[in-house]
């Protein structure tokens, strides 16, 4: 396996005809998640909730199994990657963090592991991913930024991204947003994509977009454009949004701070679905509704079950 990581700098690159791949079989043995390693994320999760010092967190001992991500940018400005080819990842796969102007094009992604999303910014801004193509054991592009105390003192948006003219062969989502968010998310344009029938695999399409967060999250996400858009067969819509997202962090450990995302103006136009569960299913919070939701143009062939279900929404407009 090759692993790249890089330190802060001014300006990297990745470029050509090269292919970095992982040997999934090394990773593979971590996929399980026995007492202690889940021991060992509750111990990470509460010493972040309690501020002790990152150099302090040390988990690198027997047991713990964290795996790293493949290609991950730490602080870095004006990064390029460029015409390569990536097969599969013990984690995520691209993982640009606290960068900025970064550009992701022509690269072809293959990974089929645990947690393999293609591309993960995270409290990136200026950021642009385009003619690239996505074959993805979890999501094509998972948009984070950072989660509760530690990206709250941060508090670093993830802002300013355009994804364009991709190609997703498969994945559990074209675009997630969360549930990482707590830095806040804005402006997000993705347009002319297209998404390949995801109903022939054991893994198939969830939906065009899902916007996932809980309790403990705080942040916001705003200002999300999602237009032009194919897809053969999903297994959920155009739009989810879900707002009690905890996964095996749900019973794992406590909320210490109680904190609602603030999430509104979402815009979906011109999309098209051979087949889907619904179009839209919004299930916002009482006391913070989602926002100002606009679907145009937004049609499916055949669907299993109501095309709009939502809950908690304010200013939702469906034409």
């Amino acid at each position: 396996m090759q692993l790249y990581c890089f330190l802060p700098s001014q300006q990297v690159s990745i470029s050509g005809q090269g292919k970095l791949q992982a040997k999934l079989d090394v990773w593979q043995v971590w996929y399980k998640r026995p007492k202690p390693h889940m021991d060992a994320l509750a111990n990470l999760y509460h010493m972040a909730a309690k501020d002790v010092p990152v150099e302090q967190r040390q988990m690198t001992y027997e047991g713990a199994n964290l795996r790293p991500h493949f290609v991950q940018f730490n602080p870095c400005q004006h990064v390029l990657i460029e015409g390569i080819q990536i097969q599969d990842s013990p984690f995520w796969v691209l993982h640009p963090f606290l960068c900025k102007d970064v550009v992701i094009r022509d690269v072809k992604v293959q990974a089929h592991g645990h947690n393999n999303d293609g591309v993960d910014p995270e409290m990136t801004q200026n950021m642009l991913i385009e003619n690239c193509v996505f074959d993805q054991g979890d999501d094509a592009i998972a948009i984070k930024a950072g989660r509760n105390q530690d990206a709250w003192r941060l508090n670093t948006p993830t802002k300013n991204l355009v994804m364009r003219n991709c190609l997703i062969k498969r994945a559990h989502q074209l675009v997630a947003v969360g549930s990482e968010l707590s830095g806040g998310i804005e402006n997000v344009l993705v347009e002319n994509c297209r998404f390949e029938d995801g109903t022939q695999y054991s893994v198939g399409t969830g939906n065009i977009v899902l916007i996932k967060t809980n309790e403990r999250r705080g942040g916001y996400v705003k200002n999300i454009i999602i237009r032009n858009i194919k897809a053969g067969a999903v297994k959920g819509g155009a739009l989810s949004i879900e707002t009690d997202v905890l996964y095996q962090w749900k019973d794992l450990v406590p909320t210490y701070e109680r904190r609602l995302t603030q999430i509104s103006d979402i815009y979906l136009s011109d999309i098209h679905l051979n087949q889907a569960d619904f179009i839209c299913n919004i299930e916002g919070q009482a006391e913070m509704p989602v926002k100002n939701v606009q679907l145009a143009n937004v049609t499916a062939d055949q669907l299993t079950k109501d095309a709009i279900s939502n809950v908690n929404v304010e200013g939702f407009e469906f034409a």
